[in-house]
């Protein structure tokens, strides 16, 4: 209280509280304003200032408080009667610790006007560490409908990205809703009781913690402050006598019921998606009304299992329907808002965002990125994602695909339009990127929770396990080649720290047998995965650096392999026909290229990339063909060799690894079946957990049904899987065919020298 504002004559009660209580008085209780209230009920207007009994004139009140304590004293009080004084005195304290007391008043007045008339001005003010990025045009046009659905009624379901905020925005909405008195009755439903109860915590701690909501609606938060988090206070708890009836439970809330507050009495709720938490939702006010829900906030409403089950699916859409939107009573509207993430085609989500199954609902999805770099950048964009997948392979954190991004950024985002170009995180250059990144993480989940266009996939044929394949033996010994064998063939995979290496052997149509497979250096040891990998190519390769050590190891391992002598089980003599290198590590592309030109053994290698061709991506088919490339089944050799003169082959690895398991599922004795050496399966367990080490997905997606191969959750090795699958493309390259499947190899006429035609003349 100011200076100018003082007058001891007329003084509000809370100000003459403040004042008394503030002189010390060591040995003397302070005055409570359960007291002041008693003394001024007593006393009447003879010490309140006539022309304003609303005050205390502080010169009466001392006058009138002598005169009672000069009042001649009765006789001594019998036990009974000290007894209850005693008891008088403690329900007196009771009472006065229940009663809250005066309210602050509001800190900023047209802040606080500001905020109720604008929903988006309430999240820029009292939610700033929330919503700190600049608004998208996909959140400017949400924050409308919500408001416009708080306002005015009627029904808004919104499926925005991961991350976009639209759940955080859906709960501010409520807070907004309640404070400004939109509705009665506000409930909170999610997929699950325990979900709903998060949500609704959530508010609460907002509206315990927030200091500028403190300042402007303190008529709210101030008895919420005063419970100190002690819910058996909410019972008796009184504003100037007056019970508040606030509740603070876990799935309820009822803000405190304060005179001239637009929350007084606010009802929220929280719920799961069941039919038996939904029904019968309803609160008594103190004056006689019963209220039910008018605005309901419905977030996530499933589940990845119910999503998958069309049932499940099925009995949600029939709650949302019936138990949800029938929860304001007969002959009332209710105000609905619900954010949705679409799982799968088909799915509840994906339904109530159809407006023509559910106009009501006016469905609103956005996306993360509404137009994809156009064809020329898609190939910086797949080297983009090789150079990335490298550095995470051998623990890096991504960095040298961003640089390459950083050189090619104009290139790489020509055709592009995002949604919302402030998101990205902080080893990112741009929008565009984060999302390319969440792309290349897992395709399907990036259509499905950052697009809201869920890539139609189904679990593919059943797998085969580990030990099925460790047992599929062939009886051969190991580099012994099987006599109906035409063709060998080898595929090393690059790994900085070891070389993994098959040689395959093939008949003319696809029956195949794994001969030999191992890495350089080798283990030594039974079991071993790459991250305790002992005998490493540093170790072998001692002084050089990096692309100097996988030079060596290639030139010791090919020497070995390419220029040994294999004999079939007839005595004939064999040597390897092709032996494909991979060449999609980033710190090793530029080695193999310049090792496959350089060795002996030139005529035979060939450096490889592997292309990851999904439901959503250009299929090798479609690639215009150029004069001189070489088009096989799902593989193709450009023409061109740029500056590193040497040609390349470049794999669809969904459908060949779809091709080999599918050779591996053939039983014995029947043609196009693969198999392994020896007798003993338990040599193999290693190689079988390589091979299953990847499952398949069936997916569908702009007219294209695919199968795309997922690397487990558990991130094992999957090396020796890529060797099979390069194997088996150098026999195609070779010429090795399976029945019903046209290669389309294109075999280049072999050059004849001008004394040879001369002769044949």
């Amino acid at each position: 209280m100011s200076k100018k504002s003082f007058n001891p004559r007329q003084l509000r009660p809370a100000d003459l509280l403040r004042i008394v209580n503030a002189v010390d008085m060591s040995n003397v209780d302070s005055l409570t304003e359960f007291q002041l209230r008693r003394h001024r009920n007593r006393a009447g207007y003879s010490i309140s200032d006539p022309s304003n009994p609303q005050t205390v004139d502080l010169f009466r009140y001392a006058a009138w408080l002598t005169l009672e304590y000069a009042k001649p004293k009765s006789g001594p009080l019998s036990y009974e009667e000290q007894k209850a004084r005693k008891a008088e005195r403690a329900a007196e304290a009771v009472r006065s610790a229940q009663d809250i007391g005066e309210i602050p008043a509001v800190v900023n007045p047209d802040r606080k006007a500001q905020a109720i008339a604008s929903f988006r001005g309430f999240c820029e003010t009292y939610f700033a560490e929330v919503f700190y990025l600049q608004w998208s045009d996909d959140h400017l046009r949400v924050i409308e409908k919500i408001e416009k659905a708080v306002r005015t009624g009627g029904l808004f379901a919104m499926a925005m990205p991961r991350g976009s905020g639209k759940t955080v925005c859906c709960q501010t909405a409520v807070l907004w809703a309640a404070l400004i008195g939109a509705s009665p009755f506000i409930c909170l439903v999610a997929a699950s009781a325990e979900r709903a109860r998060d949500l609704l915590e959530n508010i609460k701690i907002w509206l315990e913690t927030n200091p500028l909501l403190h300042e402007d609606f303190p008529e709210v938060t101030y008895p919420i402050r005063c419970l100190e988090r002690i819910t058996n206070r909410q019972k008796g708890q009184k504003y100037q006598g007056v019970p508040t009836r606030i509740d603070w439970s876990s799935d309820r809330v009822v803000l405190p019921v304060i005179e001239g507050s637009l929350s007084s009495g606010i009802v929220i709720s929280s719920s799961g998606m069941k039919g038996s938490d939904i029904r019968g939702q309803n609160y008594a006010r103190a004056d006689g009304q019963v209220v039910r829900p008018q605005l309901v906030l419905v977030d996530d409403p499933q589940t990845t299992e119910s999503a998958w089950s069309p049932s499940q699916s099925q009995r949600r859409e029939a709650i949302l329907a019936g138990d949800v939107l029938g929860m304001a009573g007969p002959g009332k509207k209710i105000a609905g808002l619900m954010a949705c993430t679409v799982i799968r085609p088909g799915d509840m989500a994906d339904n109530i965002l159809d407006r023509d199954k559910h106009p009501e609902w006016q469905g609103e999805r956005t996306k993360m990125v509404y137009s994809f770099p156009d064809a020329n950048a898609e190939k910086l964009w797949a080297k983009y994602a090789e150079i990335r997948a490298d550095s995470l392979r051998n623990d890096g954190d991504g960095s040298q695909a961003t640089e390459f991004y950083r050189d090619n950024r104009d290139a790489m985002n020509t055709g592009s339009i995002v949604a919302w170009p402030e998101r990205y995180n902080e080893d990112e250059l741009s929008a565009l990127q984060h999302a390319m990144n969440l792309r290349l993480r897992d395709e399907a989940a990036f259509f499905a929770e950052y697009q809201n266009e869920p890539i139609i996939e189904s679990v593919g044929e059943e797998m085969l396990t580990a030990d099925a394949i460790a047992a599929k033996t062939n009886g051969h010994l190991r580099n012994v080649i099987p006599q109906a064998c035409n063709h060998l063939t080898m595929f090393i995979d690059v790994q900085q720290k070891v070389l993994f290496w098959m040689l395959c052997g093939w008949e003319e149509n696809f029956t195949g047998y794994i001969v030999d497979y191992g890495t350089w250096p080798e283990q030594k040891r039974a079991y071993y995965t790459l991250r305790d990998i002992r005998s490493t190519i540093s170790r072998a390769a001692p002084g050089a650096g990096l692309e100097g050590q996988i030079y060596a190891g290639l030139d010791i391992l090919t020497a070995e392999k390419l220029a040994a002598t294999y004999h079939r089980d007839d005595g004939a003599e064999m040597r390897i026909d092709r032996c494909l290198i991979d060449a999609n590590w980033g710190q090793s592309t530029d080695v193999v290229y310049q090792f496959c030109r350089q060795s002996q053994h030139a005529g035979f290698l060939l450096p490889s990339h592997g292309r990851y061709v999904g439901a959503s991506s250009i299929p090798f088919s479609e690639y215009k063909r150029k004069r001189g490339d070489r088009v096989g089944l799902h593989w193709r050799i450009p023409n061109t060799v740029g500056k590193r003169q040497v040609r390349h082959a470049l794999i669809d690895t969904n459908y060949w690894k779809t091709f080999v398991h599918a050779r591996l599922s053939v039983s014995m004795g029947d043609p196009g079946c693969l198999s392994l050496y020896g007798h003993d399966e338990k040599s193999h367990r290693l190689i079988a957990d390589h091979l299953t080490a990847e499952y398949r997905v069936k997916s569908q997606a702009q007219g294209r049904t695919v199968d795309e191969w997922k690397l487990r959750a558990t991130r094992p090795d999957n090396h020796w899987l890529d060797c099979l699958v390069g194997c088996a493309v150098a026999a195609s390259i070779q010429g090795v065919s399976l029945p019903g499947l046209e290669s389309r190899t294109t075999q280049s006429r072999p050059r004849m020298k001008l004394s040879e035609i001369q002769r044949g003349r």
